[in-house]
């Protein structure tokens, strides 16, 4: 009958430790990129969202003030706090086109405009900020025009005005967080 071998003698073959940690810790690391690349990949189509919304709250604003005209003293452009205010939604407006521009050129085609990386971000960072100060200063310069024109009489102007306004603030919100989230990733770059 030869050897007889007992199968529940045998014991399990096991790796040994060292082999144990290498293989948690490249699972780790493999873990970690993959979180990595998908938070880089929230905050593209985040910035992207943010970017678009500001757009879509500018043009609401350039248009609906450039279009207030309802008779001889109610006209957007002989009021300077509105003049101002379209034309910081006429730059807006044009920042915001551009950065969706270049941001869906990145998403559909995974490449960068021919400028670095680095140098995109401070652009991003400074951009955002420059844009969403001069639109929180421009609606916040209509605003007591408006609510001056509104103790005479409550009427189509001053209520297209306070959209106009609104809008512009919207588009503020959007930018400053778009520009909290450039900070963000212009903080966490690899410069190696």
């Amino acid at each position: 009958m030869g050897s007889s071998e007992d199968p529940a003698s045998e014991k399990p073959v096991t790796a040994p430790a060292a082999d144990v940690e290498a293989e948690s810790s490249s699972t780790v690391r493999v873990q970690s990129i993959v979180r990595k690349w998908k938070r880089e990949d929230l905050l593209k189509k985040g910035s992207l969202v943010l970017r678009g919304l500001a757009l879509v709250f500018s043009l609401l604003s350039f248009i609906i003030m450039a279009s207030n005209k309802h008779g001889d003293w109610k006209n957007f452009d002989r009021y300077e706090e509105y003049r101002y205010l379209v034309a910081i939604a006429i730059l807006s407006s044009l920042y915001t086109m551009f950065q969706v521009f270049v941001q869906l050129h990145q998403l559909s085609t995974g490449k960068e405009l021919g400028l670095a990386p680095r140098t995109y971000g401070l652009i991003n960072f400074f951009g955002d900020q420059i844009v969403a100060y001069l639109l929180i200063s421009a609606a916040s310069t209509a605003v007591p025009r408006t609510n001056q024109m509104r103790e005479g009489a409550d009427n189509s102007f001053t209520d297209s005005s306070a959209a106009s306004i609104s809008m512009a603030f919207f588009a503020f919100f959007a930018l400053a967080v778009s520009a909290m989230l450039s900070g963000f990733k212009l903080s966490t770059q690899t410069y190696i």
